[in-house]
């Protein structure tokens, strides 16, 4: 007889940047390691963005929000929201972005994505924001197929660098 798994969703806090840190570089390799062509460049990608001061910075930062995800205490996924960030950059603050989505690939199966994404677009909703929207690697057809099943829409493709590597990211949108 399998026990089912508890699984806690909360928000994150500055107590939990070493585990954010960690599920993100295990995570972003996990999910865009295999496109990187120089491994350098990726590690130092991950030293750079999910460094323990980079991420506690980002979490005491108001215009986050960030959420992490549990399976019986053993952290396995973690979300970001960017509040106020539009796709062009202009003044209009009816936008947030989705800016990360990871779950351990150990764990993909228990459907927290989902949770999260859920959890994520109800909180965008509460806060009155007309429209969220994120970037996913065009290669990442995994992640597209997840995002237009809420109903993100494209709407256009941004350069996103790793090392001197651009990787064409695509831009979806979903209104709320």
């Amino acid at each position: 007889m399998k026990k089912d798994k508890m699984i806690e969703i909360r928000r994150a806090n500055i107590e939990d940047a070493i585990h954010i840190a960690l599920l993100g570089r295990i995570t972003y390799t996990e999910s865009h390691g295999e496109y990187i062509e120089n491994k350098q460049n990726l590690l130092d990608f991950n030293d750079k963005h999910y460094a323990v001061s980079n991420i506690k910075k980002e979490l005491n930062d108001k215009n986050n929000l960030f959420w992490i995800a549990f399976s019986d205490e053993l952290p396995i996924g973690f979300a970001k929201i960017c509040l106020n960030e539009n796709p062009q950059n202009k003044e209009d603050s009816n936008y947030c972005k989705l800016q990360r989505l990871y779950i351990l690939n150990d764990f993909i199966s228990l459907r927290i994505g989902s949770q999260m994404q859920d959890i994520i677009l109800q909180k965008c909703i509460d806060l009155k924001f007309k429209t969220v929207w994120l970037t996913a690697y065009y290669k990442n057809t995994k992640g597209i197929k997840f995002y237009k099943k809420y109903g993100f829409e494209q709407i256009g493709s941004i350069d996103f660098f790793v090392g001197e590597t651009n990787y064409e990211n695509l831009i979806f949108a979903k209104n709320l």
